[in-house]
């Protein structure tokens, strides 16, 4: 939260919906993600250890992907904050599905021969997926010595929402 918020809304100009900040007070938490997920262009899911034991992590992600699928746009960015072994994905079917059909990142982690540099370019890898739509293809992880990509096609889908949506 230190780096993803001032990254996006600070730099990017990027408009966030973080549930301690934007959800309607009183109103049912189900309500509230289901809204966040069907008005938003993005839904960023911050994939870590404690993201894959968390049940309403698992809710949002399958709201993003069942749209994702649904409406076969690109509304979904996985953002992968630690590495995950496969066996810690397993159980986790929809994630790993979204994986193979779209491009997701990986945060640079301490191995970096140049973090500094490594985490500039995931922040701008970051800033063009919340910019474009890309066809739902093979999938590819982006990072380059730590943040490799591969790039695709991509084509822009219009709207008239300019917020973003990052859900915990």
């Amino acid at each position: 939260m230190d780096q993803l918020v001032p990254n996006l809304e600070g730099n990017a100009s990027f408009k966030l919906c973080l549930h301690h900040r934007d959800f309607e007070l009183g109103r049912d938490i189900v309500d509230n993600i289901v809204s966040a997920v069907y008005s938003s262009r993005k839904t960023i899911c911050v994939v870590s250890r404690n993201f894959l034991q968390s049940e309403w992590c698992s809710l949002e992600i399958q709201l993003a992907s069942y749209r994702l699928f649904d409406e076969h746009r690109d509304v979904l960015l996985l953002v992968f904050l630690e590495p995950i072994s496969e066996r810690q994905l397993s159980s986790y079917h929809r994630m790993r599905k979204v994986m193979l059909k779209k491009t997701y990142l990986q945060w640079p982690g301490s191995d970096c021969t140049d973090p500094v540099q490594a985490q500039e370019l995931f922040w701008n890898q970051l800033h063009r997926a919340m910019r474009t739509g890309s066809r739902v293809t093979e999938g590819n992880v982006i990072s380059e010595d730590c943040v490799t990509a591969k790039s695709e096609e991509t084509e822009h889908f219009e709207t008239s929402d300019e917020n973003y949506y990052l859900l915990p």
